[in-house]
Parts: C-alpha cells; structure tokens; sequence
C-alpha cells in the first residue's frame, strides 16, 4: 500500500556541499546530512543527493511561498542569487507580476548552484 502522507520528492546536484551550504545559509532550509546526500527539512523532507552526470532540471522543481515578493527578492539578491530575467514575463527586478494582470502569482525565478531552477512566489 502507498503511504500518501509519507510520500516525498528529490532532485540531484553536481556538489552536495555547495547545496549544503546554498539551501541552509543562503535560502535558510533547514538541512540534515543523511547517507544518501542531504534531506530539506521541509514538509516530509526533500532529498537532495549527489550525481556525477547531473543535468539541472529545465523547470521549475522547487517553489518558495513568500509574503512580500519584493522584500524576498531584495534579501535573496543581498546574498548573492542572481534572477532570471525573461522579456515580456518579469520586470527588472526579475518579477513577473501576476497579480496585478489576473494571471496568476508574483513569481520570481532563479537557479542554485546546480543549476536547478526555483521560484519565491506570493499567491493573489
């Protein structure tokens, strides 16, 4: 049987310490070492483990809820996280207002340091 309460994701990295360090100093998750790699330690646990051939993931794998989008984006630039910026979608702070055109949240995107993609976003 399935145990949908237990059930959980996961993502490769190229360097389990720069992700150590990328997801618990800079994003500020919560991070345990366990022998397959590290667990965030966020709903049932993400598992973050290491692979030689990495490909990061072409889409968005790992969303942030946030209050202020605008204070979020000012921290996270603070320490560093460069957003993407997409023409037509996000503004020059890398915010695609979606609140304010009915089309959804206020998302802003940016990679670790695998290359994975992520978001902060603020729900309307």
């Amino acid at each position: 049987m399935i145990h949908l309460d237990k059930a959980f994701n996961g993502f490769s990295v190229n360097d389990l310490a720069e992700a150590k360090r990328f997801y618990g100093e800079v994003l500020g998750v919560p991070v345990e070492e366990i022998p397959a790699g590290l667990q965030l330690q966020i709903g049932n646990g993400i598992l973050v483990y290491p692979k030689g051939d990495h490909e990061p993931a072409t889409y968005t794998m790992l969303n942030f809820p946030v209050d202020d989008i605008d204070e979020a984006v000012a921290d996270l630039k603070g320490k560093g996280v460069k957003f993407e910026l997409y023409a037509g979608v996000t503004d020059h702070l890398g915010i695609a207002r979606g609140i304010a055109s009915g089309r959804g949240p206020d998302i802003a995107w940016f990679k670790d340091p695998a290359g994975n993609i992520l978001s902060v976003l603020r729900q309307p």
